[in-house]
């Protein structure tokens, strides 16, 4: 049997998840599941949530244990590396129900793509390979030398010697430079993070090297390469999270000359271990390995397999059976094991000490809108955040023990400036206050309740555009009247940063693709951002990002309910 992860309920959506438990928007919703409910007081319409609110994948994460024990048993793989080996040889099976967004290091955003990449691009810096917190921390990958100036604006990176692509012509720091610049043509590349294009712009509207003027396509100004062995960035202003921005697959190296634009994801030129032996797309990818990759460059990667064969297109259950049977090594998708196999894995002593029930770093929570009345007045914010069940909402999740802890703020407990004393409305037990709810219903002007229309995220085919048409729209959540709109989310990279701002920031309200979805653009909130994206102390940084938590609660705008296993 290979090592399986649980999970309560079968889910259909193509969430993104990524290898150190931090995950991506996962709130993906379809036109037309809505559902309203009129209401003598708030209480019945929350409770109506917990019938209407639908699951969305989750990813499997490290534990909080730094230990690289061999320890065996039920949940041993969050807390450790399990049957830890330095043999190499043999094909690394792993299997997919859906198949990658992009092959394309500037494209890709499910987390498992984040995964892969790791086998065939590297970057300046990437996360560790140690289990737990540990695995948070970056080290140096291309880099051999990281200096930042005093003032945090401008970064230089020092690149080690030996660094090779796969056919084995020399990594150079333009190539690094001209990845990133790839970031910048949405209009080709479009689908993957634009935090580097958001920070090194500043003003110059590049448009990325298909429609750059200069004769290398290397235009992009804040951005130095004065040798081939030195990059250097210059930020507008200081931002602590920048090197987490470098780990992401949109700085890795990419040769000009083997730019192919949007289909270079054909065949993704390797500066990893592995390197594509074939892509069909939707059926079956084969890595093999890179006989250019230096070990010794290399403090990350083990690469102990000489093959990585992924199937795609593979029915759950298959999927399913083929990990108990252990003819399949790992499934790519991280949502851990469908109903049937979970039931089978529980009652089965020798199959339960292979499997784990990892927290995941996930939050699901409601999105109250601040905007759409009632919920333009706190005060029926605050009447709904009484008023919820969230035991309830926890159950049809999975309980506590498959579905995940009672959520008491918008930051998880593995980002750091969670408070684990911060729980307001329902407190650590979830468990409603009913008579404060009908308080403020009255001092909200509503005591006989109110009428309003839940978004939740129901089976579709297209839950991404179904997403970008619904509540990512500002102007479409007014019109439809979403007052509470059922969300999940993680971030990006494992900072008070790359968890929440995005969802709370009133710099972020975009047009169409919003993720602040109540619309919150308090101004104390705001200076608090300010001050905690310019923090170079990442204590302190974590401190301020822990007051901002505070101050989100209290806008009463953000139901968390649980944090995901």
């Amino acid at each position: 049997m290979s090592r399986t992860s649980l999970r309560p309920l079968p889910m259909t959506s193509r969430c993104r998840t990524t290898s150190t438990g931090r995950a991506l928007p996962t709130a993906y919703y379809r036109e037309g599941n809505t559902v309203k409910r009129r209401t003598g007081v708030a209480v019945a319409s929350v409770a109506a949530l917990a019938l209407v609110l639908a699951g969305c994948a989750k990813g499997s994460t490290p534990g909080t244990s730094g230990s690289t024990g061999g320890k065996s048993g039920f949940n041993a793989a969050t807390e450790g590396v399990v049957n830890p080996s330095d043999k190499k040889g043999g094909t690394l099976k792993f299997a997919s129900s859906s198949d990658i967004d992009s092959w394309d290091p500037a494209r890709a955003y499910y987390a498992w793509a984040w995964n892969m990449q790791r086998f065939y691009i590297r970057t300046l810096v990437a996360p560790q390979a140690k289990p737990g917190k540990e695995g948070l921390k970056l080290v140096n990958d291309l880099a051999q030398s990281q200096d930042i100036s005093s003032d945090g604006l401008t970064y230089t990176y020092k690149l080690k010697s030996g660094l090779k692509y796969e056919d084995g012509s020399t990594i150079k720091s333009e190539d690094i430079k001209y990845g990133i610049e790839r970031v910048f043509a949405q209009d080709v590349l479009s689908g993957g993070p634009t935090y580097l294009s958001d920070q090194l712009d500043q003003g110059q509207n590049y448009p990325g090297p298909y429609k750059d003027t200069d004769p290398k396509k290397l235009g992009l100004k804040s951005v130095e390469t004065p040798d081939d062995n030195t990059i250097i960035f210059h930020l507008k202003s200081a931002f602590a999270d920048f090197p987490y921005l470098l780990a992401m697959g949109g700085a890795a190296p990419v040769p000009a000359a083997k730019d192919k634009g949007d289909k270079y994801a054909d065949h993704p030129i390797s500066s990893g271990p592995y390197m594509f032996k074939s892509i069909e797309p939707g059926k079956k990818v084969v890595l093999v390995r890179n006989s250019n990759w230096d070990q010794s460059t290399d403090p990350i990667r083990k690469a102990l397999p000489d093959e990585i064969d992924l199937t795609l297109g593979m029915d759950p259950n298959e999927i399913d059976s083929e990990l108990l049977d252990g003819t399949l090594d790992i499934d790519t998708g991280q949502t851990g094991v469908q109903a049937a196999a979970q039931a089978k894995i529980l009652t089965n002593p020798d199959y339960k000490k292979n499997a784990d029930e990892p927290t995941t770093g996930f939050i699901r929570y409601i999105a109250i809108s601040t905007k759409v009345p009632p919920f333009d007045n706190i005060h029926c914010r605050l009447a709904v955040q009484y008023a919820t069940d969230k035991v309830s909402l926890q159950t049809v999740r999975g309980g506590p023990d498959a579905g995940g802890a009672i959520g008491t703020s918008m930051l998880p407990p593995n980002i750091n400036g969670y408070d684990q004393n911060l729980a307001p409305f329902t407190g650590k037990t979830g468990q409603p206050d009913l008579a404060k709810a009908k308080d403020e219903l009255t001092n909200c002007g509503k005591p006989n309740g109110f009428t309003t229309v839940i978004a939740a995220r129901n089976k579709g085919k297209e839950p991404k555009v179904a997403f970008r048409s619904t509540i990512g729209s500002p102007d479409n959540v007014h019109k439809k009247g979403y007052g509470l709109m059922n969300a999940g989310w993680g971030a990006d990279f494992p900072t008070g940063y790359g968890f929440l701002d995005v969802l709370v920031d009133g710099d972020k309200i975009l047009p169409s693709g919003n993720n602040n979805y109540e619309e919150l653009n308090d101004p104390a909130i705001q200076s608090l951002i300010k001050q905690a994206t310019a923090a170079t102390d990442p204590d302190k940084a974590a401190k301020l990002w822990g007051q901002i938590n505070a101050k989100v609660m209290d806008t009463a705008s953000l139901l968390p309910y649980v944090y995901d296993k």
